[in-house]
């Protein structure tokens, strides 16, 4: 088992963690097909520059021939049809630039569509990515409450919380917080609420403080077998200094059996803000995408920020349209994309979402 969150982001199979290959691609055609569209601009241009001089030319023709009169009639004949021929050739060419600009500026229209589409994918599977590296880290978080919920120290201390017990039970919560960083502190809390022992007794003021009136206890208390668990939502917890946790509970049971009768409740508070600012500063986003990172809990409410703001204070509007995945721009033109929890082994998650906003 990790004592440490694993921070390095998987691959993404389709190669979408890589974010300059289709923005490159993209410009590339957007620029050559600029060009051809200026080319075809310019060239028509010229075009009717020319035919211009041909009528130009004509005109001073039959200028010329009727000043000449019966004998200049044939060479009007032949201005009339130079200046039919650069008409001609102008309507051409008018015609020609309108078609080139519609074909060139539907491929521009059609390409940009692409390359939106291609980066909300993108930003869609970034969305995944934060997600589930929250998913898995969480997944460990849950099997560590389990089992250490089993250790003889801290059975004993809850079947018998004599000062002795309390001091073994506490000793022993300590030395799991020195391999286990990713803990503010381990509560050991009898079926009353009250903290009976806890592992940073030096720093955190735990013991007799009582925590009946928490969710996580009421539901900790109520779990069926000691192979269950309860996860709580991330909140700041005033015993921990106010600190951002997420708490994970499993209930201690006699002779440390699972099917054993309940004795106490074991709460380990997981060291939220810290671990995910590094996940959500790491999901491989470009610099020109301005994005902003986000886990989210279920009810939009942001836990986890890459710029840091908002943190449990702030909640995001999401459009999710009955998706548990997907993109789109909302009215000031930002690209949001967003992908649901999807757990992982025995742990289902809460209904979270890896969210990215990019702005316009």
């Amino acid at each position: 088992m990790s004592a440490a969150l694993n921070l390095k982001a998987k691959p993404i199979a389709n190669g979408t963690a890589e974010p300059d290959d289709d923005s490159d691609i993209s410009g590339l055609i957007n620029r050559l097909t600029a060009e051809v569209n200026q080319i075809a601009v310019d060239k028509t241009k010229s075009i009717q520059q020319i035919t211009n001089q041909m009528k130009m030319l004509a005109l001073n023709a039959l200028i010329e021939s009727s000043r000449a009169g019966a004998q200049g009639a044939g060479f009007a004949v032949v201005a009339q049809e130079v200046r039919g021929v650069g008409q001609q050739v102008e309507t051409i060419a008018r015609e020609l630039e309108t078609q080139l600009t519609k074909r060139t500026g539907d491929l521009v229209a059609s390409i940009e569509r692409m390359s939106q589409r291609s980066r909300g994918e993108r930003m869609v599977d970034l969305s995944l990515n934060a997600i589930e590296l929250i998913d898995r880290n969480l997944y460990e978080r849950t099997c560590d409450v389990r089992w250490w919920a089993t250790d003889s120290a801290v059975v004993d201390c809850a079947a018998a919380p004599s000062a002795a017990a309390v001091s073994h039970a506490s000793q022993r919560l300590g030395v799991i917080l020195g391999a286990y960083t990713v803990y503010l502190d381990l509560w050991l809390c009898d079926l009353d609420g009250n903290v009976i022992a806890n592992g940073r007794a030096d720093r955190f003021r735990a013991v007799g403080q009582n925590v009946a009136h928490t969710k996580w206890f009421r539901e900790a208390k109520g779990l069926r077998s000691g192979d269950d668990y309860v996860a709580g939502d991330v909140e700041n917890q005033p015993l921990l200094g106010n600190a951002q946790v997420a708490t994970y509970c499993a209930s201690v049971r006699a002779g440390g059996q699972a099917n054993g009768a309940p004795i106490g409740v074991l709460a380990i508070h997981f060291d939220w803000e810290a671990q995910a600012r590094a996940i959500v500063q790491g999901v491989r986003v470009g610099d020109t995408d301005k994005a902003r990172v986000l886990l989210v809990d279920s009810n939009f409410r942001i836990i986890a920020a890459s710029d840091g703001q908002g943190i449990l204070s702030e909640r995001i509007a999401l459009s999710l349209d009955g998706q548990r995945s997907g993109f789109y721009h909302d009215r000031t033109g930002t690209l949001v994309a967003f992908h649901a929890t999807p757990g992982y082994e025995t742990y289902r998650g809460l209904g979270w979402y890896g969210v990215i906003v990019c702005g316009a």
